[in-house]
């Protein structure tokens, strides 16, 4: 019998493993692997998770270690845990890879060199694979983005977040505004035409003039893809714990819709696809590996904490750096499973897909899932609370303008979930 979920919980966070439904239901493989969309796992991305950082950022809840002593012996882990896992992916071809963070550019290239050798050793990059990688503006050298490119680097990923000190002190951030903007040039200089910049709003530091000059320096800048993340205060973070001192007041959400708002109009204004809540791309900018995380690829994630998917079920690294690399050494990686039901993947689609500008399309999931998930959807649109918050175009449906601020309590709202 399929229900409607009224209490669930789930975190969605630059790709990485998405929580499911507490409550779960069992039912057989071969009901399960007779579902499975091969159109949604035809392509296959890595994910290399680096988990070291100069310092912790206040809101950053993401893995990561300060001491940077034992660089040298995560990347051998880090190897010797492709060597393990490569079977992962069914598909031996590449269309993405991303490092991630933590903060890959606190590796030097010989380090780099040692990964790249052995994804290569065991997987295609097909022609044109997107290749991804995190840096930190006070990472930026000529001389270091020149080893990126020669490493196969195609793409990077620049957490700015903003180009006022005050926001970036608040923050806990390494870099400081002046570095922000070397950043910028550095990365033009060096012949990258393939970027993103990370922007944060809704923070206390952050006026409304301040995030319109953020908004602005890039637009006039030419950056390719804007990332904009409101600011959240997560339990496990240095902010979290502050608010619970009340050291820290809560988010002005009228602050934050307000610059999420003003961020809209001035990239559409600009000629930039809101193609994902907080992903904005130029036509022919879109990210690929994220793209490919929002509908539903397979992909392998190495590296402590990471997270890998192969359209059947989720699995992820134990978030310890220590552990993580004892278990390599001993030849069996430390991961946690987690089997995805219908209903998982059902409601993973409707969270992923409204948060994209295509839309949730009721003809994909009836025919992926069947008609009496596609039902139960259609009465939760019935909603009073939903219909004000999207719109239908034929069967795709979307969220409207103001739905994509409350965009996971609207999909919330839709979940269903197996029950004898």
């Amino acid at each position: 019998m399929l229900v409607r979920v009224v209490d669930c919980n789930f975190v969605s966070l630059r790709g990485r493993k998405i929580k499911n439904l507490s409550q779960k239901a069992s039912r057989s493989t071969e009901v399960e692997r007779s579902c499975t969309n091969p159109e949604m796992i035809s392509m296959a991305g890595i994910y290399v998770h680096i988990p070291f950082c100069k310092q912790a950022c206040y809101y950053c809840n993401f893995h990561f270690s300060t001491q940077l002593n034992n660089r040298e012996a995560m990347v051998a882990a880090i190897c010797k845990d492709i060597d393990l896992r490569h079977h992962y992916l069914t598909e031996t071809k590449l269309n993405s890879v991303y490092f991630g963070g933590g903060t890959p550019s606190l590796l030097d290239k010989s380090q780099l060199s040692e990964i790249f050798q052995r994804i290569r050793h065991y997987f295609e990059l097909k022609e044109g694979a997107e290749i991804t990688f995190e840096c930190n503006p006070d990472d930026i050298t000529s001389g270091y983005l020149n080893d990126l490119l020669a490493l196969g680097v195609n793409r990077l990923s620049l957490g700015i977040q903003s180009f006022f000190d005050a926001d970036l002190e608040f923050m806990h951030r390494a870099h400081n505004g002046l570095d922000a903007l070397k950043s910028l040039k550095l990365i033009k200089n060096a012949g990258f035409d393939n970027y993103s910049l990370d922007l944060i709003y809704g923070s206390p530091t952050t006026s409304d003039e301040m995030w319109q000059y953020n908004v602005n320096q890039l637009i006039d800048a030419g950056v390719p893809h804007i990332s904009a993340y409101c600011l959240t205060i997560e339990d496990n973070t240095v902010f979290g714990r502050w608010q619970k001192q009340k050291r820290l007041e809560p988010i002005d959400d009228e602050k934050a819709s307000r610059q999420f708002y003003y961020l809209l109009d001035a990239l559409e204004e600009a000629g930039y696809h809101a193609y994902e809540i907080s992903n904005f791309a130029k036509p022919g900018y879109e990210a690929v590996h994220n793209s490919n995380y929002w509908t539903g690829q397979a992909y392998l994630g190495v590296g402590p904490a990471a997270h890998s998917y192969n359209g059947e079920e989720r699995q992820w690294c134990v978030a310890n750096n220590a552990r993580y690399m004892k278990s390599v050494e001993d030849g069996i990686v430390e991961v946690q499973n987690e089997v995805l039901t219908l209903a998982d993947r059902c409601n993973e689609m409707i969270m992923t897909r409204l948060r994209t500008s295509g839309g949730l399309d009721l003809d994909e999931l009836s025919r992926i899932f069947g008609p009496n998930y596609r039902k139960l959807i259609e009465k939760g649109l019935e909603n009073g609370e939903m219909i004000s918050h999207i719109h239908r175009e034929g069967n795709r449906i979307k969220l409207s303008r103001s739905g994509k601020m409350m965009a996971d309590r609207l999909a919330a709202s839709l979940f269903i979930v197996e029950s004898d």
